[in-house]
């Protein structure tokens, strides 16, 4: 995996949103390779319950900057100190269904043991990258007629018994494109109805 093109990349920004949060991916070398580390989302909260997500969050008045809430979120929800982490770049914003515009930010962090917070935190999941981007681990489906975003992509990435998807899906992909040989198949593996089941 190769960050050195993150600090040169220059990310679409989202300027109008109700909202602004961020999320930190985080890559730790644990064995000699990559990895990424996810949260799984608790069960009980209001937004996307139980998905698997990067640490992150909507901005607060404390924060200076977004990547200030991007930090102070991964330390909040897993106990990654932001000065063990080193923001390396940052991928393109998006815009969630309910109105956030996320900017993820990209940082290299120490391979150790993160502990979650139960208020918001299920589970800490940290997954190789060479899985990620194994094609037997990847499929894609093509919905269509979304109220708010249309006809789409939605990646799904199973790895270690987690299902990586929606918009955290969609920031992988472009993480694994620009940092490793991996591309998405051109083709998806189906279409189907935006009320499809979702198989997770």
């Amino acid at each position: 995996m190769d960050l050195t093109g993150l600090r040169r990349h220059a990310p679409e920004e989202v300027t109008r949103a109700r909202r602004e949060a961020a999320v930190l991916a985080p890559v730790i070398e644990r064995g000699g390779e990559a990895h990424l580390l996810f949260t799984k989302r608790a069960a009980h909260l209001g937004e996307h319950p139980g998905q698997m997500s990067f640490p992150g969050g909507g901005r607060e008045p404390v924060d200076r900057t977004l990547t200030d809430t991007a930090l102070r979120e991964a330390d909040e929800e897993v106990g990654m100190r932001p000065d063990e982490v080193d923001v390396v770049g940052r991928l393109d914003d998006t815009r969630t269904s309910s109105a956030y515009r996320i900017r993820p930010f990209v940082g290299v962090a120490p391979d150790r043991e993160y502990v979650p917070d139960e208020s918001e935190v299920a589970a800490v999941a940290v997954l190789p990258v060479a899985e990620l981007t194994d094609p037997a681990n990847y499929e894609s489906e093509r919905r269509l007629g979304h109220p708010e975003y249309g006809d789409h992509r939605v990646h799904y990435f199973h790895v270690g018994g987690y299902t990586v998807w929606g918009v955290t899906g969609r920031m992988v992909v472009q993480l694994l494109e620009r940092t490793t040989d991996w591309r998405a198949p051109e083709e998806v593996d189906r279409v189907v109805g935006a009320d499809a089941e979702l198989p997770i």
